[in-house]
Formats: C-alpha cells, structure tokens, sequence
C-alpha cells in the first residue's frame, strides 16, 4: 500500500496543506481545534511526515525546500503531492515552507538555507522580480515552478530554471477563442500588482488578442482585484464582479486571471439574476478541478501540473547529480471549452 501524503491528510481534515504544514511546525496561527484534528488524524494513519527534515542537523545533506506563495490557494495541492512522492523516491527529505503573501520568498529561502543544508530549491508561484544579490547567494539549484517569464537582466539566465506555461500567450488564446465566439465587449478581472506578475502578463495576453484583431482597448473593461483582500480568492472575484455591474458598464463576456475568480464572479452574476452563458459568458485560468464540477462547468485555460511538477523535481535532481545544466522550459496548456461561454448572447445593461 502507498504510503499515506501531506495531501491526503489534509483532505481527511477538510483543510489545506498550508493548514497541515503549519500544525506539523507548530504554528502559533493555527485554530488549537484545527491542530488537535490533525495531530490525530496523523496519529490515525501513521503518516510520517517528510518535511521532517526541519529537524534534520545541518550535517543531513539529503534534503530539498520547497517554498509556496499563496497559502489558501488549491492551486498548488496537485504539484506538493507529486514534488513530495518523488523526494520519496529519491530517499531525500522535503522541507515545505509556506510564504506569506507580503514575505519576499528569496528571505525565506536564505533562512532556510541557515537552518538546513539544502541541496535544491524550488519556488512555486511568487513575484518576478528578485533582488541579484540575494539570489546568488543561494548556493543550490534553484528552479522556479509556474513562473516562466525571464526576471532581471542582471540576473543571468543559466543560473537558475524555470518550468511553466507561457501565460501571455495563453491568455491571449483564451481571449481570441472569446472574439471567435462573437464578444467584442469582452471584461477582464485581473491583478493589479505594479511589480512584474503572472496578473501582468495575462492581461497583456488579453490587451495582445484585441490589438490584434483592432478592436480598442477599454480601460472600464480592465477591473483590478482589491489589493486588501487575497488576491486570487472567489471573495475577491465576487465583489470585483459587483462593482462592475453596479457602474453599469456594457459587456457580454468576462474572462478572469484565475479560476477562483471567475467561481466567485459567476456568484455575483447568479446572485444580480443573470444567467451563464445566457447573459454572460464566463472563463477563467488554471483549470482548477472545482471549476469541472461548478454548474455550469466552466471554460478555463488548464495548466498541465502533473507535467510541470514531475519536470521540476526531475530536472532539479538531474542538476543536483551534475547531470543536467539550468534549463527553461515551456509546456502547452490546454484550452478546455466548458459550459459557461456561448456565442453573443444578452448584455447587462
């Protein structure tokens, strides 16, 4: 029988892996309830953890870190548990570290490397821009996972990897797939962040795909999420979709940066009395597997993660054993047709 993951426990506790992680580390930020059920759960089932590697001596050099941005986002769940299965495999330790969303990751990675001896890193979600010094003072591999946009100039590309999707061109596929269904008032819910972002290049995509077939770029149509809340949270979705339909601004479709944006911008829309795909078209990105069972299904861009985390440890133990050099790659995403886009339907006027 395989051994039991970070994942599944956090599935038997209906929480997060962020949530398990934190119980595992003794986190002050934990409900004591919430710890208390997890602790059991784990007793329950044996499971050993492999990020026990936090209390490894530094004399352990069989041990890699993984840093994720984004502590509620089920974006990542599918990529820990297959990150982590593979360490396994490979009879390393995991350290999983979760980063707070105004954490500079790189920190957190040059404290890690104080605590543990690590022999590689890996970044999943985060910024693009990192400060070069910090990063050459990282002296292991270091990969970043989902973030395929090149960083600074004066960071040299053959000192670090990055395996992802090109989300600029995807972006703009999803948007193009809008207008061959007929939308020309096409709104977009994205991420306002002024530092290099997955948010930027998607709405670049979207402003590309309009550009190239002359259709004029309307600002009222670009809608940033509120900075105060969690970015690519439903919440934020939902309230970002009702200030849109509160200032009354004119659109048939509306594409959203994230998955859980677009779930939380469909409530708004059935909540004012509109119907998907009917009034609005809806899409979203990621292709989250909620999105498969939301009513109707919904129409997303899907990241393939199973190929980008099975790529990620193997090119990072390939560098570890000297096997490999950095490498970028790009993986095609999938563009999944659901139920929530239809040809031009009614406005919201």
């Amino acid at each position: 029988m395989a051994e039991i993951t970070i994942v599944e426990i956090a599935k038997k506790c209906g929480v997060g892996v962020s949530t398990v992680s934190r119980a595992l580390n003794n986190h002050s930020d934990i409900n004591p309830e919430t710890k208390k059920r997890i602790l059991d759960m784990i007793k329950e089932t044996g499971y050993i953890p492999n990020n026990s590697a936090r209390n490894l001596k530094r004399t352990d050099a069989k041990c890699i870190a993984v840093l994720i941005k984004g502590i509620t986002n089920p974006f990542f769940s599918p990529m820990i548990e297959i990150i982590e299965q593979q360490t396994e495999k490979k009879k390393y330790a995991l350290v999983l570290r979760h980063v707070e969303a105004y954490e500079d990751e790189v920190d957190v990675a040059l404290q890690l490397e104080k605590e543990k001896r690590l022999r590689g890193i890996v970044f999943l979600g985060g910024g693009f821009r990192h400060s070069a010094d910090k990063l050459k003072q990282l002296n292991v591999p270091v990969i970043f996972a989902t973030i395929g946009s090149p960083f600074s100039d004066e960071i040299s590309r053959a000192t670090y990897s990055t395996v992802a999707v090109d989300d600029q061109l995807e972006s703009k596929r999803m948007t193009e797939y809008l207008l061959r269904l007929g939308h020309r008032r096409i709104a977009i819910i994205t991420e306002g962040s002024e530092e290099p972002s997955v948010g930027q290049l998607r709405l670049q995509g979207y402003i590309d795909a309009l550009q190239a077939n002359n259709i004029p770029v309307d600002k009222e149509l670009i809608r940033f999420v509120d900075k105060n809340l969690e970015h690519y949270s439903m919440r934020n979705g939902y309230e970002t979709a009702m200030r849109l339909l509160d200032e009354k601004v004119p659109f048939t479709a509306l594409f959203c940066i994230s998955d859980r944006l677009a779930l939380g911008a469909c409530r708004a829309f059935t909540e004012r009395g509109l119907h998907i795909p009917d009034d609005i078209s809806v899409a979203g990105y990621d292709g989250l597997e909620m999105g498969r069972y939301y009513n109707p299904m919904l129409t997303t861009i899907s990241q393939p993660l199973d190929m980008i985390a099975r790529e990620t440890i193997r090119l990072l133990f390939d560098i570890i054993a000297g096997e490999s050099s950095h490498q970028h790659i790009i993986f095609p995403a999938e563009l999944v047709e659901g139920e929530s886009t239809k040809g031009r339907g009614g406005k919201t006027e």
